[in-house]
This record gives C-alpha cells, structure tokens and sequence, in this order.
C-alpha cells in the first residue's frame, strides 16, 4: 500500500466520545421492497420507470440488508467501529402514508400545511416504538438534494422539474424552494415535539444533516470571484443552515436574488426552526473552484448565479479523479469547510456522511472468501479527510464523529450500482449479493488511521464494545409513501 504516514503532530488529536463508524439508507440496501407488508414508495415507482436509473437497475432487492442485517452487523462488529448510521423507510413503517395518502395525492412536500401533520404523525410513531433505545435522531438526510435532484433537475425521484425532454411536470424555478422550505417547517415541528415530549425520558437528541461542498474563488485575486463563491457557499449550505443555526431565515443572498419564489417562514415557523437541530450534520464529499457569471441569473439557476469548474484560473484541478464524474478528492477544501461551518455556527458538528469511489472496482472480482480487495485510493482518501479532521479538532472545532459514505456498496439512486462507494465490496451478480472486504476496512486501515490519530488507543483493536445507533428519522428521497392508486409495477 503506498499510502504516506500520519503527521505526527496530531496524534491524540480525537476525543475519547468520538464516535466513528458508517452509513447506509434504507432504500439502497434493504431491497424487500414489496416484502411484509411495506407499501410502495416514491423511488420505487421512480426506478420502475424505464430510462430514469442508469443502468436500468432498481432497489427491489438493493444488496439484502433487509434479509442479511444480522450478518451486517457482525461486519460491523468486524470492522470494529463505535457507530452506525442507517435510516427508518416510512413506507414500510407505515406503508400506506397519512391516513388520506395526503403527501402525494394534495401535493406531497410541495403542500407543507397537508405534508407536515403526516411527517409529525409517522415521527412520533418512530419515538414511541425505538427512543427507549435510539439515542440520535436525524429527521432529514442531506437537506437540498432532495429538493435540487428531485424538483430542479428532475433525475430523482419524484422527478419533477421545467425540462419537458426529461419530466412531463414540475417548475424548476420555483418547486425546490417550495419542497425545502417545506422540509425545514417540518423538521421543527418534529423537533420540538421530541424535546417537549420524549427528550426528558429518553434523553437522545435530534439533529438534521445537510449536504454542502466548500466552494473556492476560481480566481482568488477576483474580489467578484470571491463573492460568488461565498454566495455559492449560501445558496448550497446557508440555504438550511441560517435558517436552523443562525437567524431563523433564509441569507439575504437568496433573498436578492429568487424574491418572492423564496417562500417566507411566519414569525411562529421561524422560531421552531431556529436552533431546532440539536448539532450540525454535515454530508459532503469534494470541492470545487467557483467563477461569477456577469448578467442576470437564469429563471432556474439555483446554484448563486455561479460557474462550478474543476480547475481554477492557474490551471489547477481540484484533485485526484474517483470514479464517480463530480467527485475528486479534495481534502483542503474539506479543512476550508470544517472551519466556515464552525466558524459561522459555532455548534457541534457530526460528520454524517464523506466517502469516494474509485477506479477499476468493477473489474475486480475475489479469488476466494478471504480475498481483499486493495484500494489504495479509499485508503488515503479516508486518510487525508480524517487528518484534517483531527486538525481542526486540535484548533478547537468541536467535531463528534465521522461516517464513511458507506459500509456496503449500495444501490447509489439514479446511477444505480454503476458506483461503488463502499468499504464493503458486494458482488452485485450473485444471488446472496456477497460481501467481500475492502483494504478501506481491513484491519490494517484501522491500525494505520485511526491509531494514527489516537484513537485506538481508547478502542484497542481486539476490543469487543457496543455499536453506537443513530437512526435517520426519515429519508427524504426514498420513503415517501405513493397514493393507493399506484400504476402496476
């Protein structure tokens, strides 16, 4: 392996509660999609539409967590880690939706006063049957790629947006903001629901996760290039963000530039929602280099009226290439980002999600039970995350834990298994989907990453201890339950 050796200097650097471990979403492992009663819901009707999924694949069987989840577990109790994030699928919890199916059929998240009552409703049912043993509650996963992948550009689910070549409705310009907004109401609600009536017995706490790269000037010197990126910055992550942690509304950057097509909190909205979100989850995987355009924005722009590019005015690319076309590997803008959000917020911050795939994983098949598959790429990916993790930890960032993006390859959306993330290899061909290890999560990564910056000092490598849970509430993109009056599928 030719990964390079820790710096020294921040050995030591993580704190004893650190919790470190990997993510999963129900909708892209369980598979069991029509199995014990769940009901059907937005993705599956999605990917059962032919030419919206990559490579034609769908979730229907995923990789079999839901039949495999013991054998999972003792995965993870292999790879030795002290958390699990992994989401709850409303539509098998409750698999005909709201009483009325109300989200689909009034609207979905784009009726917030109809949609609310029934996340409320599905998220006290969660509390009631798992908080006496759930201790972290994140109510939505990646905030913004829901509304932006699924209303904007239309290639998730539902698959809602102006381009009539792609989506037969939607209204890009407006349907995102309206589905956000709709999203962050409904994240307080419940939120202040688990504080005033489960917090004080169960004590656990609630968190959203947000999903933001850090965006760097193409031009440094340009101070129009540095207000696009810090525009950018607000448009990707201050979009929630202010909202939760800062002021309770929207940045004045948004505010300038969509005007009315930016919904508006009323005074009672605005205080749930600011500080409802207990710590700051944090998704994000690259960086990239960020140019002003000059004239007025497009009716559908949603990024700040920004170019994103991969390299930047001297001609330097943001990183080594993955495997995945948006996704290099760009530590220092990870460090940039760890600071911007503490910076800015100044509450806890728990890395929920950061992973890469990489190149030439397809081809690679075991020769046996016991084979590993080197990646050397994941390898220093994790390691150059991690470092900078561990620094700002040592400059005083409060940071509470890290999840690779993730513990299995996976069923990836709308790019089907044409993207391995995980550190668990799946032989997506064989009828137990079987599961190999990579080098990312051999036991030599452990001692080397982790040992590097002290943990394994507190958790040494023989040690059997408890699997920490953070449950995901809900999951946005994959859960919301279909109308009775579904096609056949």
């Amino acid at each position: 392996m030719d990964s390079q050796p820790f710096d020294e200097s921040i050995r030591g650097a993580l704190p004893r509660d650190f919790i470190w471990g990997f993510a999963t979403a129900a909708a892209q492992v369980e598979g069991a999609w029509d199995k014990d009663g769940k009901g059907v819901s937005i993705w599956d009707t999605f990917a059962h539409t032919p030419g919206k999924v990559k490579d034609g694949s769908t979730g229907d069987d995923a990789v079999k967590s839901y039949d495999l989840y013991k054998t999972d577990v003792e995965w993870l109790r292999k790879y030795k880690v002290t958390g699990y994030r992994f989401s709850l699928s409303w539509s098998r919890i409750i698999p005909m939706g709201g009483k009325d199916d109300p989200k689909i059929v009034m609207g979905g998240m784009l009726n917030k006063d109809a949609y609310t009552p029934d996340f409320v409703r599905y998220a006290r049912v969660c509390f009631e049957r798992f908080g006496d043993r759930v201790k972290n509650w994140i109510t939505y996963n990646e905030s913004g790629v829901y509304s932006l992948a699924g209303y904007a550009a239309g290639v998730h689910a539902p698959g809602r947006s102006s381009f009539r070549d792609r989506n037969e409705e939607g209204d890009s310009s407006t349907e995102p903001f309206i589905v956000s907004h709709t999203e962050l109401v409904s994240h307080a609600y419940v939120a202040d629901m688990y504080k005033r009536e489960f917090k004080p017995k169960q004590k656990g706490s609630i968190m959203i996760t947000l999903h933001g790269n850090w965006s760097e000037p193409w031009d440094v010197d340009d101070p129009l290039d540095q207000e696009a990126a810090e525009r950018a910055r607000e448009f990707e992550i201050a979009w929630f963000g202010d909202p939760l942690y800062k002021t309770g509304d929207y940045p004045e950057s948004m505010r300038a530039q969509l005007g009315d097509r930016l919904p508006r909190f009323t005074p009672e909205e605005s205080k749930l929602v600011l500080g409802s979100s207990e710590f700051y989850g944090m998704n994000s995987y690259s960086a990239f280099y960020v140019r002003h355009r000059d004239g007025p924005p497009d009716i559908n722009d949603h990024l700040g009226n920004v170019e994103k590019l991969d390299e930047n005015k001297k001609g330097e690319w943001r990183g080594p290439m993955s495997d995945t076309y948006w996704l290099r590997t760009t530590p220092w803008g990870w460090a940039k980002l760890l600071r911007w959000i503490w910076n800015r917020y100044g509450v806890p911050i728990y890395v929920t999600e950061n992973g890469t795939t990489a190149q030439g994983e397809h081809d690679w098949k075991p020769n046996g039970p016991d084979d590993v598959l080197e990646d050397p790429f994941r390898v220093d990916f994790y390691k150059s995350y991690l470092t900078e993790v561990a620094k700002a930890s040592q400059e005083g960032i409060v940071i509470k834990s890290y999840f690779g993006w993730t513990f299995t390859d996976n069923w990836e959306w709308a790019a089907g298994f044409s993207d391995r993330f995980g550190a668990t290899w799946i032989d997506f061909e064989s009828e137990d989907k079987t599961r190999q290890t990579a080098a990312s999560r051999d036991m030599r990564m452990s001692t080397m990453i982790f040992d590097g910056i002290g943990f394994l000092s507190y958790w040494p490598i023989g040690e059997t201890h408890d699997i920490r849970v953070n449950a995901i509430l809900f999951v946005a993109p994959a859960d919301e339950a279909c109308p009775k009056d579904i096609p056949d599928l």
